[in-house]
């Protein structure tokens, strides 16, 4: 993968934007950061990147114009991915399911609040093989905590579900009781660009367990201070943003 990635909201690098950046941090993957509160630069259009990351960034945030700019640059060739949370997809405040970028993303959205929480065991499970999903050990999957309801386009594959699970206490033992499905990670292409849409987040709380998700702690620090995270989970998501860059 060359160059710079732009990585747009999840607050700052010292609160919830610190998992991400750490991440990409620790692989020496270049990016440049707009906080949830501020909008793209003044000159935006007049920057290339190799792929961008959206993340709990509102579309009326963003702006038309600039969405509209991004989805010029996926045509052309460069990668957009859009991570889950109160507001990425629709969300609470997201609302981008009318927005320039719905006709990239790989996914459609709801024209409603889709946030869904699970209080009970929410489990990822793989559904294809993917470059993304490369060695990583998935029949030890991690759980979450919640995710957006979305749907893959026809031309769309996905590659991850949420498995959901009711367990309740019955003659002394643990029932476990599969109560539905959703997609989670689901990848496509927008003419010469890859895209993706992970509906759940990077950071706490929906990403939940995922979080400590491997066999070895990943230490990084991060605008001043540090994240202490899985070490698969740290592969996961450096994958995902290298790929829809264009690498592997």
């Amino acid at each position: 993968m060359s160059g710079k990635i732009c990585y747009l909201g999840d607050d700052h690098l010292q609160g919830a934007a610190a998992y991400l950046a750490g991440v990409m941090l620790h692989y020496g993957l270049p990016f440049y950061h707009v906080r949830s509160g501020d909008p793209p630069p003044h000159d935006f259009a007049s920057r290339s990147y190799a792929a961008y990351v959206v993340s709990d960034y509102p579309a009326a945030q963003f702006g038309n114009e600039a969405m509209t700019h991004v989805a010029a640059r996926v045509e052309q060739g460069a990668g957009l991915v859009m991570l889950g949370g109160w507001e990425s997809f629709h969300g609470r405040l997201g609302e981008y399911h009318h927005s320039p970028l719905a006709a990239v993303l790989p996914v459609e959205m709801q024209s409603c609040d889709d946030r869904r929480n699970c209080a009970q065991p929410c489990l990822v499970e793989k559904l294809a093989d993917h470059a993304i999903l490369a060695g990583l050990p998935w029949d030890e999957p991690p759980t979450i905590g919640g995710y957006n309801a979305i749907t893959a386009k026809p031309q769309a594959e996905t590659l991850l579900a949420a498995a959901r699970f009711s367990v309740r206490l019955t003659d002394g033992e643990y029932r476990f009781e599969r109560t539905g499905t959703a997609p989670l990670l689901i990848v496509g292409r927008h003419g010469a660009g890859r895209t993706a849409a992970l509906a759940t987040d990077v950071a706490p709380h929906w990403v939940g367990g995922f979080v400590d998700w491997g066999d070895k702690r990943i230490t990084q620090e991060v605008g001043g201070g540090m994240i202490e995270v899985g070490n698969w989970y740290v592969r996961f998501f450096r994958n995902l943003v290298a790929w829809t860059a264009g690498g592997k």
